[in-house]
């Protein structure tokens, strides 16, 4: 039961929050910003706690909808092991053990961690459900990327840390690999070209330097790659590579490089 419990919490997916936190304190380093880094250390684990719980949440609620998708065949609560009482009460203490301790860092930063719950709440739960919408795509990691960006950045001093362009290019960035792994291939490619432009803005306008650019942003894009390549391509096997790529390799060389970027400040 522990087990299955930990294993809805996607542990691994704890990429997508070290991702945005690394991308939030190249700024602080680059502006040289005065910020407490074990508070920014805290608020990286209390927001990956949330999450684990989130994640717990969309696995329950999915019980059906994933037995029919071979992708997501294995995911921990199918085989009925653990009573739904029992996932309920694991997400809660979760989520109230994340949200009351946010209340430590700043009551600023426990809204955006309400706002993360309560946009996955919409996602997730009936009646509104909006990941059975056409709002899916806004709803998902478009959304989320903004909020984990937004909660990094207030960490760091306030939320202009991250420039607005920066939250709009995370937006779309999330907003394009919901759409790969959805299979709309017209719509990621349209998306992908305004991500582009807005780099190329945000580049020229010294939004965002060729460091951030080669640290940060250009290795989540390959890892991209495989995601948009099992739509023409053998998909298991792609949309495995990705998640190989990007929430265990990138994870861990994010994680050491928002390591390195404490031990010089």
């Amino acid at each position: 039961m522990l087990k299955a419990l930990l294993r809805s919490t996607r542990i691994t997916w704890t990429a997508k929050n070290i991702h945005m936190y690394l991308l939030a304190l190249t700024y602080a380093h680059e502006y040289n910003l005065a910020f407490n880094p074990l508070e920014f250390l805290s608020g990286l684990v209390i927001v990956s706690i949330l999450w684990g719980g989130l994640y717990s949440l969309n696995d329950l609620t999915d019980i059906e909808v994933d037995k029919r998708d071979r992708l997501k065949s294995d995911r921990p609560f199918i085989g009925g092991d653990v009573k739904p009482k029992m996932v309920v009460l694991f997400i809660s203490a979760l989520i109230v053990f994340s949200l009351a301790s946010s209340m430590f860092l700043n009551p600023v930063f426990t809204i955006i961690l309400l706002l993360m719950v309560l946009n996955q709440l919409l996602y997730t739960l009936p009646p509104l459900r909006l990941k059975e919408t056409s709002l899916a795509p806004l709803n998902s990691t478009a959304i989320n990327n903004i909020l984990r960006l937004a909660s990094a950045s207030l960490l760091l001093g306030d939320l202009s840390v991250v420039l607005a362009s920066i939250y709009i290019l995370m937006f779309t960035a999330g907003l394009g690999t919901y759409l790969m792994y959805k299979k709309k291939l017209k719509e990621t490619t349209i998306v992908s070209i305004i991500f582009f432009l807005i780099l190329y803005y945000a580049y020229h306008s010294h939004d965002i330097s060729l460091s951030q650019i080669l640290i940060v942003i250009l290795p989540s894009f390959m890892a991209t790659i495989p995601l948009y390549l099992s739509n023409i391509m053998e998909r298991e096997k792609m949309i495995r590579l990705a998640d190989i790529t990007y929430h265990r390799m990138l994870s861990v060389f994010y994680l050491a490089c928002i390591i390195i970027l404490l031990l010089l400040k």
